[in-house]
């Protein structure tokens, strides 16, 4: 019998778990048990980093004796049925008490299930967004785990020790309970989605608009990245856009294939957001976009289609002014995707009875994670001074950030539909402002023709109550049934 001498433990030691799992046994006061089907890549990770002091298990009973009470493991397989067969292993040497955290990008729906059926055994079960990727795993993520008051008082000192850290706060926060984590993990991917897609769209328009090169535009990023929009997404793009292929001497960018892959959470975003009723256009248009890079056949088929009569060129005395006008539409369409993303996280917590924080999850994002950027604090700012912010881009500072930017915003979205270039981020995020900021929708005519096809009923702005006109009679107004 191993001495339980392990105060944590990692199963599934792909490139992700054994990063953290590293990065657990690097913390003072850490001692990390480790497991892996394939008991070679167990071997192989002590063999390689002996200063972690890794207590090996080739069973799940042997690395159960081997973690001290109450039993904590991370699982870091793949979602789906490789979650829930490790789960169920566990659950065999597991008693009442213990923890089993799985940090993996789950399906938060999947997690509430889990959790559920897990809680009935007595053992705590945890969703935990991780973000940070590989790095991120190994040096310091952002951490996003949900699961019971009784789990964090364990797990918490444990996530703290290995989180990333920013402006001197480790970023992890206890988000809430059940499916909590990986819902907040998912929204922070979608809004990941549309800042990539909107930073790829602003590379899009100087290129054809201005005619300069990858490794110049790379400059221009990396000019961005000294001031309002400094990111970490901001900083890698000018790295990327830098990178020369060395078999053919080109940019890298211009001999990657197009076709952007996902792995499913921006979908998940999305209808998830269409089932709780709440309008996330730019997570939607970057999720769409990759879809729309992934059918060449269809695209192929497309080029014969007629597009302006003349090619896109900014004047070259004009090249500083239009640069400056996407930056501007850059930043005001990415406070757009987080005032829709934060909308929807409110929206989830009040659907599944979440006490989230809003405030305390743009300060976990300011380190570690993809979405990483100097503005989460003044995100953090708006939620402190009002927790109720009905609209996160009505806030002064973002108020002020849309007011000075707007002019820009539209004119980038007129080039580049008067261009032909694509840019549905930047496009529909302009159309999301002005329809909320609208005195008065076209939904009214919409609220008619259901009425008129389908006798759905309507309201009116003069009188209380619920009506319906009689279409395929005298087309007199009656009152009706408030059905809604």
């Amino acid at each position: 019998m191993p001495e339980a001498s392990a105060n944590i433990g990692v199963v599934g030691l792909a490139v992700m778990g054994s990063n953290l799992a590293r990065n657990l046994a690097s913390r003072e006061g850490n001692t990390v048990a480790i497991f892996n089907r394939s008991y070679e890549k167990t071997e192989t990770l002590v063999s390689e980093h002996p200063e972690a002091g890794f207590l090996p298990a080739q069973s799940y009973r042997e690395f159960a004796d081997s973690l001290q009470k109450p039993r904590t493991a991370i699982i870091m397989v793949k979602a789906g049925r490789p979650t829930d067969a490790v789960i169920d292993s566990l659950l065999e040497v597991f008693e009442p008490g213990d923890i089993i955290v799985d940090g993996g990008n789950a399906y938060f729906p999947d997690t509430i299930r889990r959790e559920k059926t897990v809680r009935e055994t007595g053992v705590n079960f945890v969703g935990a967004g991780i973000s940070g990727g590989e790095e991120g795993a190994l040096t310091g993520p952002s951490i996003m785990p949900g699961g019971s008051d009784e789990s964090w008082v364990t797990l918490g000192p444990i996530l703290k020790s290995i989180a990333a850290v920013a402006e001197g706060e480790p970023c992890v926060t206890h988000v809430g309970h059940d499916g909590a984590g990986h819902f907040v993990k998912m929204v922070h991917n979608g809004i990941e989605y549309a800042d990539m897609q909107l930073i790829a769209e602003a590379y899009d328009l100087i290129r054809r608009g201005t005619g300069k090169t990858p490794a110049e535009i790379a400059d221009i990023f990396a000019e961005w990245n000294r001031g309002e929009l400094e990111s970490y997404l901001i900083e890698i793009t000018a790295e990327v856009l830098r990178q020369v292929d060395a078999a053919t001497g080109q940019p890298l960018v211009d001999v990657i294939l197009d076709q952007a892959g996902a792995k499913g959470t921006g979908a998940w975003t999305v209808q998830t957001a269409l089932s709780l009723g709440v309008p996330v256009s730019g997570i939607a248009e970057a999720t769409f976009a990759r879809s729309l890079s992934s059918h060449p056949e269809q695209r192929a088929a497309a080029a014969a289609l007629p597009g302006p009569d003349e090619a896109f060129t900014v004047a070259p005395e004009d090249v500083d002014a239009f640069i400056e006008d996407v930056r501007l539409a850059l930043y005001a369409s990415k406070i757009v995707a987080y005032s829709q993303g934060f909308d929807e996280i409110r929206a989830g917590a009040a659907e599944y009875d979440w006490n989230i924080d809003l405030g305390a999850i743009s300060k976990i994002w300011r380190g570690g994670c993809i979405i990483r950027a100097q503005f989460l604090n003044r995100i953090a700012d708006a939620y402190q001074a009002e927790p109720d912010l009905p609209v996160l881009m009505t806030a002064p500072y973002f108020a002020e950030a849309l007011t000075r930017g707007q002019a820009a915003w539209r004119r980038v979205v007129i080039a580049a539909a008067q261009a032909g270039i694509p840019a549905p981020a930047f496009s529909s995020s302009l159309s999301y402002y002005d329809g909320i900021r609208a005195d008065r929708l076209p939904a009214a005519l919409v609220q008619g023709q259901r009425d008129f096809f389908g006798a759905h009923t309507y309201k009116r702005i003069d009188k209380e109550g619920t009506f319906h006109t009689q279409w395929s009679g005298d087309r007199t107004e009656i009152e009706a049934e408030d059905t809604h």
